[in-house]
């Protein structure tokens, strides 16, 4: 309830900080806390039971044992949001480590920390007592590596970039939760719905100008619909609104200067190896236009690497495993998307697909944020969503009971 009456502050300050957009600003903080209302049911339903085993179900054992599982919690979870989400990336590690009985320190990102800052205030108001949510605000580069290897971290729950790829080598024997970022692909097959899949290329590629870890990465089109829906996907950048985030716009300035220099490169090498791009490359400071880039092959960065931005290639193939290329040789695996009309098909693609989730005719997308949300390789370790995420933070305790004799008797 209180984030609800203090969303404008937090917004503003989305605005403000990451240029996201106002309406989607807004948004950002109601969904954190419709999230926290369904953790704190959740927890009640998932922490509120136990199990009893009896030890002669096991062959050969007696029945002289009663052994009482339990989930207790880990301790203190230190919970590092990325500057795209930092409220709600933060409450969805913030909400199920709390109702799970641990205590939290929060290391908001450096460019999303105000915001970060009235979230957590939220929860002081709320009256959580000293020391239960606690906020440490910093550089990641001078402080980071003092809280991922700190003794009274019991659990570490990071989502950012291959930075996390360090932090799980420096964690030590400590539970951890990482979302690393993706090169989600979009496969369209050739009997797709062409306008569906256009409409979800525009919206999931260029959402939040192209910041999201869930965002269309890279289009692996069927040569024989290839223009068709090119032709589509250019109709809809062509509508999108590109200025500033106090006016709700589509397309606003990247995250950083070093960001914006990035993404270009990736442009450019594509562009002079060869690489069609169907609009004009603008750049003014932050501000990048969109771009669709057509005809990338495999000797381009721009194929394999994951720009971050208002910038999306498009490759084309004439087969299955082709396609499939583009998906299991990446380094990544968060999700991916199939287009078809065919549920067979779509699901034979999807089993080969080597993500955490794929999505079939839609974009890629965390939430609900009931949904379980997880990588494979370079893109995560463990699963999250609110269930996946109160289980991570707790410890099984068995207590065993030892009867002085065997007891079979029933009432």
């Amino acid at each position: 309830a209180l984030m609800r009456a203090h969303a404008g502050p937090m917004a503003d300050a989305l605005v403000k900080e990451v240029a996201k957009g106002a309406k989607d600003a807004r948004t950002e903080v109601v969904r954190s806390a419709d999230l926290l209302d369904y953790t704190a049911e959740e927890g009640l339903r998932t922490l509120g039971q136990g199990k009893l085993l009896t030890s002669d179900s096991f062959p050969g054992a007696e029945r002289n044992k009663l052994c009482m599982v339990s989930k207790v919690p880990l301790g203190v979870v230190l919970c590092i949001p990325p500057f795209n989400y930092p409220v709600n990336l933060a409450v969805s590690k913030i909400g199920p480590a709390l109702i799970a009985g641990n205590a939290v320190v929060v290391k908001p990102p450096t460019q999303g920390c105000i915001a970060g800052l009235h979230m957590a205030q939220c929860f002081h108001h709320a009256g959580a007592p000293p020391g239960l949510v606690n906020v440490v605000t910093g550089r990641g580069a001078e402080i980071g590596d003092y809280l991922t290897t700190h003794a009274g971290a019991n659990c570490i729950s990071f989502t950012g970039g291959d930075t996390g790829l360090s932090v799980a080598r420096k964690a030590g024997m400590v539970p951890v939760q990482m979302e690393l970022g993706g090169k989600d692909a979009c496969i369209v097959l050739p009997d797709a719905d062409l306008d569906l899949a256009a409409h979800s290329i525009v919206k999931g590629g260029f959402s939040y100008s192209g910041q999201r870890c869930t965002a269309v990465k890279i289009v692996v089109a069927f040569e024989e619909i290839a223009d068709e829906l090119i032709a589509k996907v250019c109709a809809g950048i062509a509508k999108l609104k590109i200025g500033q985030p106090e006016d709700n716009a589509d397309i606003t300035a990247v995250i950083s200067a070093k960001s914006a220099d990035f993404i270009e490169a990736l442009v450019e090498d594509a562009r002079g190896k060869g690489a069609v791009l169907k609009q004009a490359f603008r750049r003014e400071d932050n501000l990048l236009w969109p771009v669709l880039v057509d005809k990338v092959t495999t000797d381009m960065r721009l194929c394999w690497e994951e720009p971050f931005g208002p910038v999306v290639p498009v490759v084309r193939v004439t087969s299955e495993a082709e396609a499939l290329r583009y998906v299991n040789d990446s380094k990544y695996g968060l999700q991916g998307c199939v287009f078809t009309r065919d549920i067979d098909r779509a699901i034979r693609m999807a089993d080969a697909m080597e993500t955490g989730t794929v999505q079939i005719n839609g974009p890629p997308s965390r939430g609900p944020d009931h949904f379980p949300f997880q990588g494979v390789k370079d893109s995560g370790i463990g699963s999250q969503g609110i269930t996946n995420s109160i289980e991570m933070m707790t410890k099984v305790k068995s207590t065993v009971i030892n009867l002085a004799k065997p007891s079979y008797s029933v009432a």
